[in-house]
């Protein structure tokens, strides 16, 4: 079932419970000096617009608002921790800020959750915001809408001497219109010409008017940004990963999505201008990697020392639906925040249903009792009304009634349009099997709740047994401290990897379901036509048109930036070892991660090694790092044709003289073991180590897998005695089955190098063919 225009598939805004802020730091007092002719009109004193400000920050005014200035100065005087003090320094209406003589204090969701901010004391330093101004993110998307005040560039240094890149002019796009945190846009559209046999005119220009592009810089590397919410939700400051980098925007997607040849050309322009980090939240193609121009683009760009992040897809929960799968590239799956918008169905019986949704107090029917409908068509017999299909609601059956719409087959926001064009005060939309229990966000025209797939047989039986059923909706707003979280979001690809078997992916998972960032002037939040409002920020997971697993790939690249500026001598695949060895795979109630699509334990095949944690991410211990050579002599264990391997790496020369014997003998943080026929049932693979941690250091080995596999490491132990020291062991693993159905189809375990300062994880999956 589709529920997207395209291949394109993450910065969380959200406000924090003030004590939690205050916890992780030493408050002081500040005098904060605000521009008066900013206030909005809304706050009819400058005291209430004080207190609006602190309240984004998630500070409580009644607790830590200590003046409010009116005739000695326009500002007040408010116990803050540093971390909220560098935000307000870069918002526009402050004109000036210092510290009291006393005291000193700083947040948002996705970096709070991530553990980013506040900063920890050792952390602070090492992801310094000076170094990573020198870390250039180029997104390949829709381009970007350059008045976001996420690409504000108050407090930014000039750019990079080193920047090669360009603002190209364009229709209605300026190159003024770039600064010092916009360092250059540029669009490519040759490909989409040529593939478009109805010569259809398009606005060549960098500028987004899809917002998909805008979200994903803007999650990456927004600028802090106060007061952003979409229409009130998710109210907080937003910032993304890596406040201090730049971008650079590549418009390679178009109306009807990303052309290949125009992809390819993004990445090479990239390359030449002197990105570090390449954020692509496209969907790349299951085919072998020469045939697909993320993979050979990709390959290039970590030549050149380029880390590239990819989103995994958004055909979850089916298995072997991952895209983007080439091993120089980070996979990226998606797992939700710990923040809900939670709403409520009750219908006429009692019952009360819980589900989620951005609707709002104000818009009409809370609380309510309205009569509910469904497939209330005006074909008789037809199922395209219950999926809400344009043209297929009788609007002398719905009008003025909620309308129950099964999810599936047109996207989401187009079913709350066909509804409220036929008349209907409300919309329930209702999960399938296929979309179980997972909920995402969004900003509907007229007031509706999604519900989940047992909630919704349970209405629809309501709905059938009534002689009149009735429903009341009402809506929450925003909640935080959701537990458990991070779940694995349904939609998410999975593994196996169908292109390489041998190679475990995704890689791993970061925030991506309900995604607050920046947003296009240039449509409303659903995206739809007739969808008049705007806002500068938009709550997003899979798109309402948009396919992807997008929110949580600009986090990874984000994160990636952090890692480039702590470590700037390390390779890009230094730096995705780093990410995937020190995932977690416990929610925040210390269970094992549950996956959306049905509630029960995931699996590597869905969050690879786990879910970021950028903070140990930033001292891993131990790395396993990878060359060209290596990705080459992997390309020649898949007996690709030279001429295609050549294509890939680039090099004339290259003979596969080199090999692996086997694709899984790469490198690679993780293990994809496959038994085949009986000569296969001992698998063996080696791996190096590299040292990144203290000189002298000693890691033990642990290892966890079925009762059917024997695992053997040698040696045992790792003794290292300098930084940058390389040290190889040898991993043996034999499946005990004789005879085929003996084995499960599928298990998994870890090997992990561990000592009291460190556990570096690896995961591994077990995978047996019939015999």
């Amino acid at each position: 079932m589709a529920e997207g225009r395209g291949a394109l598939l993450l910065v969380f805004l959200v406000s924090v419970a003030a004590t939690a802020t205050f916890a992780a730091g030493k408050k002081r007092a500040y005098i904060v000096y605000m521009n008066a002719a900013h206030k909005p009109a809304v706050q009819a004193t400058h005291e209430e617009w004080y207190q609006a400000h602190l309240q984004s920050l998630s500070i409580d005014p009644a607790r830590h608002l200590l003046y409010a200035y009116s005739a000695a100065a326009r500002g007040f005087a408010a116990l803050l921790h540093p971390d909220h003090v560098d935000l307000l320094r870069r918002h526009p209406s402050v004109l000036n800020l210092h510290p009291d003589t006393r005291l000193t204090l700083h947040t948002t969701r996705s970096p709070q959750f991530l553990g980013l901010t506040p900063w920890p004391a050792g952390i602070r330093r090492s992801f310094d915001s000076t170094a990573t101004t020198d870390v250039i993110i180029g997104v390949l998307d829709t381009g970007v809408w350059p008045e976001s005040p996420s690409f504000d560039d108050a407090g930014l240094p000039a750019v990079p001497s080193r920047w090669r890149g360009a603002c190209e002019p364009g229709v209605d796009f300026s190159p003024s219109l770039c600064n010092r945190k916009l360092v250059g846009a540029r669009s490519f559209n040759r490909g989409f010409h040529a593939a478009e046999d109805e010569g259809r005119e398009v606005r060549v220009s960098a500028r987004d008017t899809d917002g998909h592009g805008t979200h994903t810089a803007s999650t990456a590397a927004g600028a802090a940004v106060a007061n952003a919410s979409l229409l009130g939700y998710a109210s907080g400051v937003a910032r993304g990963m890596a406040p201090g980098a730049r971008i650079a925007a590549y418009k390679v997607c178009w109306s009807n999505g990303c052309y290949g040849s125009d992809i390819l050309a993004g990445i090479d322009q990239a390359i030449a201008d002197g990105v570090d980090i390449l954020s692509l939240s496209l969907g790349g193609s299951s085919a072998p990697f020469s045939r697909d121009p993320v993979a050979v683009g990709a390959f290039s760009a970590v030549q050149h020392g380029i880390f590239v992040s990819c989103s995994a897809g958004n055909s979850g929960p089916a298995r072997s639906s991952l895209t983007n799968t080439a091993p120089w590239v980070a996979t990226i799956g998606a797992g939700t925040l710990d923040r809900d918008f939670p709403a409520y169905v009750q219908l006429s019986n009692g019952e009360r249903f819980a589900g989620l949704s951005l609707s709002s107090e104000e818009e009409g029917i809370v609380n309510q009792t309205l009569a509910v409908v469904y497939g209330m068509g005006v074909q008789s017999g037809s199922n395209s009304s219950k999926f809400c299909m344009p043209g297929t609601l009788d609007p002398n059956a719905v009008r003025g009634k909620v309308v129950l719409c099964d999810r599936g087959i047109n996207a989401r926001v187009e079913k709350g349009q066909v509804v409220k064009d036929a008349g209907g005060a409300g919309m329930i939309l209702a999960n399938g099997a296929a979309n179980g229990e997972e909920l995402v966000a969004d900003s509907h025209l007229l007031p509706t709740v999604a519900v989940g797939a047992k909630n919704g047989d349970l209405i629809r039986e309501h709905i059938s047994s009534s002689s009149n059923p009735t429903v009341t909706l009402s809506f929450r707003g925003t909640v935080l401290g959701v537990q458990p979280s991070p779940v694995v979001a349904a939609f998410s690809s999975r593994g196996p990897n169908m292109v390489v078997p041998e190679l475990l992916k995704p890689d791993l998972i970061g925030p991506g379901v309900n995604i607050l960032a920046g947003w296009t002037g240039s449509t409303g939040p659903t995206g739809l036509a007739k969808d008049n409002r705007r806002s500068p920020f938009n709550i997003m997971s899979v798109l309402p048109f948009l396919a992807g697993t997008s929110m949580s790939c600009p986090h990874i690249s984000g994160v990636a930036a952090l890692l480039k500026a702590a470590h700037p001598d390390w390779s890009p695949s230094a730096i995705k070892s780093a990410l995937m060895t020190t995932a977690y795979t416990e929610d925040n109630t210390g269970a094992p991660l549950v996956d959306a699509a049905g509630g029960s334990a995931a699996t590597p095949w869905s969050y690879g090694s786990g879910h970021v944690d950028p903070q140990k991410a930033l001292s891993p211990g131990l790395i396993y790092d990878i060359k060209t050579d290596d990705y080459v002599a992997f390309l020649c264990s898949l007996d690709y044709p030279a001429g295609h391997i050549q294509a890939i790496s680039q090099s004339p020369n290259t003979n596969c003289s080199r090999r692996l014997s086997n694709p899984g003998n790469l490198n690679y943080p993780s293990f994809s073991v496959v038994f085949g026929r009986k000569s296969r049932r001992i698998v063996k693979f080696n791996r190096e180590l590299t040292n990144v941690g203290v000189p002298s250091s000693v890691y033990f080995v642990n290892v966890s897998g079925p009762p059917t596999v024997k695992v053997s490491v040698k040696p045992t132990k790792l003794v290292f005695s300098r930084i940058g020291q390389k040290l190889s062991y040898k991993v043996s693993f034999a499946s005990s089955t004789t005879k085929a159905g003996e084995a499960r189809e599928v298990a998994f375990g870890w090997i992990s190098w561990m000592n009291k300062e460190h556990r570096v994880r690896s995961p591994v999956s077990f995978r047996w063919w019939q015999w």
